[in-house]
């Protein structure tokens, strides 16, 4: 492994236009995965059709490279503006932003520039090393059954954060799933909740409707505050955080490497998943589960570890069986195809240089993360002088831009502003936005994987708990549920003893 490694690396930096390309691809990826509703997506669409003038290892290399600093780039306007630059970047919001508000964005950003980078190196390593057989394992062990079981455990693990008291919790998260079923159901097509409107048939997306409950509804919050005087500007902050204070978390570090890599390798799933298992479980282990979402340095560690480390988990379905794992995998597929080539085994035996170059290029991409991304945050952070009321139309300008330009429809933009108001009301009574936007994105996830699981095992929901690895994750969930309801019921009888 190591001389292949040595040889993709000296492929890489031999040439002088590859490294360009490799800096480009950097340089970009950050950029693009910043701005709000413009992701990394979007730099890969653009830059398709000009992938196939390049050579084949340089095409796949620039791709790979811009999903590994595409992933990191979301979380700097997560933390500094509640903006996630894209949904894998959402739990980083989650405790990001309520560290700026008290005065901690550089320690905030500081971990997730580091820690994203420890992630994405270890998913790179590991990548290198385990490709071929992790691959075939989760194809022959993991299916729809046992992604939904995931999903509906990450559900019940995170379903508590954010909300003033756990009921409120899960009906925010009950809120989203309805919102999630708004379109045509994944079985027969039929169109549900879409009032009439052809152009809400393919549902609410996810863009548009984490914009408006995270930057718009606090964009009111804070101008409700200015308008009774009670506002207080975001204090500058650059003091990252010290060694030691990382070092206190280096297990919730390692766990989310390692949920972080297991979502990655599921096909269709991605570095989406992995964020919201990674702060999910983060919660779970905790001694101080009130603390998530209120500004716990520990969320948004556990997220942005998570999330990178899903990247060169990514590419293992891609090379190892040509299954993309997610949204830019699979344009990837489209690189290898303008060369005429099929990712899959096969590229091992014919191509093994173009594969050592990716895998060498993605481990300098997530190293480059920690040198750039410090560079790039000191002058970012300085964007938190701006006054308020020259920062907030800003802030909306770039969310209705973010939510027109996925779909080109003014709908999205609408629903945008609604859910920005029906955020900012949610919010006021004590609802959580971080499990709402949990149940929008895990619960299209969810529905779509029961009902191919269904179909698997021809509606026999015997057979369907019969698969080991779905019947333990739902009954870890379910435990989840009755120890919450538990705690819920005993601290009511506490405090009704209390007023006695």
């Amino acid at each position: 492994m190591i001389e292949n490694f040595l040889a993709g690396s000296s492929a890489l930096f031999g040439d002088p236009i590859t490294i360009l390309i490799f800096v480009f691809g950097v340089i970009g990826g950050m950029l693009f995965g910043a701005i709000p509703g413009v992701s990394m997506l979007t730099l890969a669409a653009i830059l398709l059709p000009f992938s196939a003038g390049l050579e084949p290892a340089q095409g796949v290399m620039l791709f790979a490279v811009i999903y590994c600093t595409g992933t990191y780039g979301g979380a700097i306007t997560a933390i500094l503006f509640n903006i996630p630059g894209a949904p894998e970047n959402a739990p980083t919001a989650f405790d990001g932003y309520p560290m700026t508000k008290q005065g901690r964005a550089g320690k905030a950003v500081g971990a997730a520039v580091l820690c994203s980078a420890i992630g994405g190196t270890a998913s790179a390593l590991l990548m290198m090393a385990a490709t071929e057989p992790l691959a075939k394992w989760a194809i022959r062990n993991i299916g729809p059954p046992e992604i939904f079981a995931l999903v509906f455990f990450g559900l019940a693990v995170a379903s508590s954060v954010g909300g003033n008291t756990i009921w409120k919790g899960w009906m925010s998260v009950l809120l989203g799933l309805l919102v999630a079923t708004i379109g045509q159901d994944p079985v027969g097509g039929i169109n549900r909740y879409n009032f009439g409107m052809t152009d809400l048939a393919a549902g609410i997306a996810f863009v548009p409707a984490i914009l408006g409950f995270f930057a718009v509804s606090e964009i009111f919050i804070q101008a409700e505050k200015r308008a009774f005087g009670k506002y207080n500007a975001p204090k500058l902050d650059v003091n990252f955080p010290t060694f030691l204070e990382l070092w206190r978390y280096k297990i919730a570090v390692i766990r989310s490497i390692l949920v972080g890599f297991f979502c990655g390798i599921l096909p269709g799933i991605g570095a989406t998943l992995a964020a919201f298992m990674g702060y999910g479980e983060a919660v779970r282990w905790s001694k101080n589960k009130e603390a998530f979402g209120k500004g716990n340095l520990e969320g948004v560690i556990s997220s942005e570890t998570a999330n990178n480390a899903a990247t060169g988990a990514a590419m293992i379905p891609l090379l190892a069986l040509g299954l993309p794992g997610g949204a830019l995998t699979a344009i990837m597929v489209a690189v290898f195809q303008f060369h005429d080539m099929e990712p899959g085994p096969l590229v091992f035996y014919n191509s093994p240089e173009l594969i050592w170059v990716v895998f060498a290029a993605m481990f300098y991409a997530n190293v480059s993360i920690l040198f750039i991304g410090l560079i790039e945050t000191k002058t970012i952070l300085q964007l938190l002088r701006i006054p308020f009321h020259f920062l907030a139309p800003m802030i909306l300008m770039l969310a209705s831009i973010g939510s027109y330009i996925g779909r080109g429809l003014v709908l999205d933009v609408i629903v945008m502003f609604l859910a920005g108001m029906i955020g900012f009301l949610l919010r006021r009574s004590g609802y959580s936005i971080p499990g709402i936007v949990l149940g929008i994105i895990l619960g299209k996830i969810g529905e779509q994987n029961f009902a191919q699981g269904m179909q698997m095992v021809h509606y026999d929901l015997v057979a369907y708990l019969s698969r080991p690895i779905c019947a333990l994750l739902i009954l870890a969930g379910a435990i989840t549920l009755g120890t919450g309801v538990y705690r819920a019921l005993a601290s009511n009888r506490t405090g009704a003893n209390q007023n006695q």
